[in-house]
């Protein structure tokens, strides 16, 4: 059993400022004025008149890698896209996957976490992991043994979502009264938007910062 750290992977941006700036100026008819640097100023004016709706004209994926828990709460959100590792497909018995099944180290986001809990943990992964293929040998399928792994299996979940959507989902789930596990992969999401895109993620840092000086 192999047991790793959640992670994410920004995909593609298309373009991202410039496809925002044309949706803009289509409104107002300023198409004329666009020139090297004007799409950052148009979209901060824009989102101070919260003219927001022309943040959906920019579309973002990320692929994360996160437990099954995690997952769970991430696909909850409806304006988005989403392709998922399948337990139903994938047979972990098989050499592509190391005959292994892989957990999401629970503790990177409980540190906190008594050693006694650490130790009852592992022994429940490993059971579930002995189990599963226990089932596989006793001539199960992958979907029937899916059954008995745990929500700290590891899976791949790509998501593409517009950028207002993008800008919720960090908004609740950076929260701090948000679940740790998702706020452990969502908090250096959203720090890693904001230096890509400060026009449009910048105030999620000023947000955090504010939030660590309560």
């Amino acid at each position: 059993m192999r047991v790793i750290q959640p992670s994410f992977e920004i995909i593609d941006h298309n373009d991202l400022l410039r496809n925002i700036e044309l949706g803009g100026r289509v409104c107002y008819k300023s198409e004329d004025k666009m020139c090297p640097g004007s799409d950052e100023a148009l979209i901060s004016r824009l989102m101070n008149m919260k003219h927001e709706s022309v943040l959906e004209h920019g579309v973002i994926t990320v692929k994360f890698v996160t437990d099954r828990g995690v997952s769970h709460e991430l696909v909850r959100h409806r304006l988005a896209a989403y392709s998922q590792e399948s337990t139903r497909y994938c047979n972990y018995g098989k050499e592509k996957f190391g005959n292994e099944i892989t957990v999401i180290d629970l503790f990177g986001a409980f540190p906190n976490s008594s050693p006694e809990c650490r130790v009852l943990w592992q022994i429940g992964m490993n059971f579930a992991e002995e189990t599963y293929f226990a089932m596989l040998e006793a001539g199960a399928s992958p979907q029937e043994a899916r059954s008995v792994l745990p929500n700290s299996t590891k899976t791949e979940v790509q998501m593409t979502a517009n950028v207002r959507e993008w800008r919720h989902v960090l908004r609740l789930r950076t929260h701090r009264d948000a679940h740790p596990q998702i706020r452990q992969i969502m908090i250096p999401l959203g720090d890693e938007f904001a230096k890509r895109w400060p026009v449009l993620f910048g105030d999620f840092a000023v947000q955090r910062e504010t939030e660590n000086d309560d």
